[in-house]
């Protein structure tokens, strides 16, 4: 499984769940007892506290990651083997990680195992991921590096659309999905982060650090050269549109909320 920093999570998570419909399926107000699985920085464990009056258990298997979380209980685990009795909680959900391992019909198995009720996973669909931007270069750039990416990552990044298969794959019914998408803007005045992602694309520090990735999905050296240079050609013109107050980004991720029933 893939690994990420808290900086990492927090940023592309940031905002999230400022709208909340798509959890209606999820019907929190009546949970006794709530799993989230993989849940990282515990975005979606915060939701899951404000939006019912269960008892909510966050799992990661990061040590440091579990740290920045606010829960009842905190627990270090394997999505594919959770440290709990079968049917202890009403709801069991996990936020982009089935995404991320190379095995989720086992682990959404485990989750059916674990829940009484109901199990839930908000996938994203990377490859549809599209970038608006007032630096004409960045779209494309963007997108270029996105696809290399994709096809150097060993799991399925685009499942969101498709988790519903995993579900009945591991013998959940009633099935269904819910299209929610994520949306992040930058425009001024620049938060704090806003300004240091910037800073990061003038100097190609993402690119730098996903290198492997990109070439083990057919990126070679020199191309890897002529995106990394073009990108921080691009970084360099966000800068100088943000000293003047005329950058605005808008990042669009599409999110997919499947809900699964254990069977009777």
């Amino acid at each position: 499984m893939r690994r990420f920093s808290a900086d990492y999570l927090e940023e592309t998570r940031r905002g999230m769940w400022a709208e909340r419909d798509a959890l209606d399926a999820l019907r929190l107000g009546s949970r006794e007892r709530i799993l989230d699985v993989g849940c990282g920085t515990g975005e979606l464990t915060a939701v899951f506290r404000e939006e019912s009056d269960a008892e909510v258990l966050a799992l990661d298997a990061d040590a440091d990651l579990i740290g920045h979380v606010a829960a009842d209980e905190r627990l270090l685990g394997d999505a594919t083997r959770l440290p709990l009795s079968g049917g202890v909680c009403d709801l069991v959900a996990c936020q982009a990680l089935l995404i991320n391992l190379s095995d989720p019909v086992a682990a959404v198995r485990e989750f059916a195992r674990v829940s009484s009720d109901l199990v839930a996973a908000v996938e994203p669909n990377n490859a549809a991921v599209t970038v608006e931007s007032t630096v004409a270069s960045e779209p494309p750039l963007a997108a270029r590096a996105r696809d290399a990416y994709i096809e150097g990552v060993d799991t399925n990044v685009s499942l969101g659309a498709d988790a519903a298969d995993c579900f009945e794959e591991a013998g959940l019914v009633d099935v269904s999905t819910t299209q929610y998408e994520h949306v992040q803007a930058v425009q001024p005045p620049y938060g704090e982060a806003a300004l240091e992602a910037a800073a990061r694309k003038a100097t190609g520090e993402r690119l730098a650090e996903q290198q492997p990735t990109l070439a083990a999905g057919g990126l070679s050296s020199d191309a890897y050269d002529a995106l990394r240079a073009e990108w921080r050609e691009m970084g360099r013109e966000v800068v100088a549109q943000m000293r003047e107050n005329d950058y605005e980004r808008v990042e669009t991720v599409p999110f997919y909320v499947t809900v699964g029933r254990v069977p009777e």
